[in-house]
């Protein structure tokens, strides 16, 4: 695959990676942000573990041996994606009020 091509790949997976990250929110509210402000970084940890341990699991199962039948890899793989960048955009909100109460 030519490297142009994955670039586009990379543009169309960020763009659904925003897409899953907006209905979600809309779904959920902002329960990952609460409870990065509650328990910080711990917090992302956590879920990102769970995501991690479901990935395991999946692959270590075939399809067919799976109970929940539409949960797939790559949905789970995008899930973590996003708690990546939701951490991500947690740090930087915490630096920004950190600055802000002039405590950096």
């Amino acid at each position: 695959m030519e490297s142009v091509d994955k670039i586009k790949m990379h543009q169309q997976l960020c763009s659904e990676l925003n897409e899953i990250y907006a209905k979600k929110n809309h779904d959920y509210g902002d329960s990952f942000g609460e409870s990065f402000k509650e328990w910080g970084i711990l917090a992302a940890m956590v879920r990102m573990s769970d995501k991690w341990n479901r990935l395991k699991t999946l692959i270590r199962l075939s399809e067919d041996n799976r109970k929940v039948q539409d949960e797939k890899i790559t949905d789970t793989i995008l899930d973590l994606c996003n708690y990546l960048l939701m951490t991500h955009m947690e740090l930087i909100l915490q630096r920004k009020e950190k600055r802000n109460n002039g405590e950096d």
